[in-house]
């Protein structure tokens, strides 16, 4: 096929890219394209987006920042002995997985780096301009899937090292997906830099496990007039994420999420909080549970428990993929702002948009209906000319 008929190859640019989360993209994705493993769990796989122009699967070219530096091939080895990859498909992906860790550049800042926020982000943003020159991409989206951090202690601090990616994507014309808690986009700074970057944009903290349980029953017993007095959870994990959730300020952020959610499906927010508790022994597999007291008809009190048992990667590999993908097609087809309609991806969605899970898949099928018809249903805004303050052509 000649290089003007070729179909136009799109970056992935991976924040946290040698992390388990990320090596089960890469790994996933190759194995995907090859026929190796069905796309499971992948919902722009279904037939609902075969005419939503996504890039294909083998389209795909990944990079990244890491602080870390465990080869992607050793990291898979690692997540095979866990039970998270199945047994020889790393091995099938070697090409695969040496190709993405030859793309990974180091991240920051780093105990000891003297290097000053702008010059971090300029940094990461030549590094992400580089990615797309040498591969000649059509685009690139960076996804954040690195550990969460403590929430931002407010005006005058130090940027948090998410925003400094983020502004990085932003600097280099990249659309961004934060698929953590950590404040990214949502810092002032980036926030306003955002709104005149002519970029789509979507986050903040994947629905992968217990928080997408939440947001079916939720609307559940909204529906029914079952009224809720108090829902209570533990999550018991282990792995990176484990590890930092162990910081209480990182694991408040990540529960305002999960408190969102009932928030918005409810009405109002029960009595009852959220543990998270760090069991190295499990690795990347998490139990989360939850226990719901609410009372029926006349006052009648009763109880709902739930036991999620699952491997955090493997729940959110293809949540990333997807995203990677629709928020590719929607920066082709001109969208900008936050788009609102992937808000079925994320506990603490940008923009606006419906908080019960099947409606939420609603507009996520509208969002990909109107990616097959440019300039037809909009789900985010036609993008709009960069200001001198950001110093970006668009």
């Amino acid at each position: 096929m000649s290089a003007s008929l070729s179909r136009p190859r799109v970056g992935v640019w991976l924040i946290g890219a040698r992390g388990s989360v990320a090596t089960t993209v890469v790994t996933g994705c190759a194995a995907v394209a090859a026929g190796l493993h069905p796309p499971t769990g992948m919902v722009t796989e279904t037939p609902a987006f075969s005419d939503s122009g996504l890039p294909a699967l083998s389209d795909l070219v990944f990079g990244g920042h890491d602080t870390l530096d465990c080869p992607l091939p050793k990291r898979a080895e690692t997540l095979t002995a866990g039970g998270v990859l199945p047994p020889g498909v790393a091995t099938a992906v070697t090409a695969e997985l040496t190709a993405a860790d030859r793309e990974i550049r180091p991240g920051g800042p780093t105990p000891g780096d003297t290097r000053s926020e702008a010059e971090l982000i300029s940094a990461f943003a030549d590094d992400l301009r580089d990615f797309l020159h040498r591969h000649e991409l059509a685009r690139a989206v960076v996804v954040n899937v690195a550990s969460t951090e403590p929430a931002s202690r407010g005006p005058g601090t130090p940027l948090p090292a998410s925003t400094l990616y983020a502004l990085a994507a932003l600097r280099a014309g990249c659309p961004y997906v934060n698929f953590t808690p950590s404040e990214g986009m949502h810092h002032p700074v980036a926030a306003h830099e955002a709104e005149h970057s002519g970029l789509p944009h979507a986050g903040r903290d994947g629905k992968t496990g217990q928080t997408l349980l939440r947001a079916v029953l939720g609307p559940m017993f909204a529906q029914r007039a079952l009224n809720v007095r108090a829902w209570s959870g533990t999550n018991l994990l282990g792995g990176g994420d484990g590890a930092a959730l162990a910081d209480p300020a990182a694991a408040a952020a990540k529960n305002a999420g999960k408190e969102r959610v009932l928030a918005d499906t409810l009405g109002t927010v029960p009595e009852g909080q959220v543990h998270i508790d760090d069991v190295p022994a499990l690795g990347d597999w998490k139990t989360a549970w939850d226990h719901i007291a609410f009372d029926g008809f006349l006052g009648t009190r009763m109880i709902l428990q739930t036991t999620w048992q699952g491997c955090d990667s493997a729940l959110a590999a293809p949540l990333v993929l997807d995203l990677a993908r629709l928020t590719a097609r929607a920066h082709e087809t001109g969208l900008s702002g936050p788009l609102g309609a992937l808000g079925f991806y994320f506990k603490d969605p940008v923009g606006t948009g419906p908080s019960g899970l099947s409606e939420q898949y609603e507009e996520l099928l509208r969002f990909g209906r109107g990616l097959a018809r440019p300039g037809g249903e909009g789900h985010g805004t036609r993008p709009v000319r960069a200001t001198e303050e950001t110093g970006e052509a668009l």
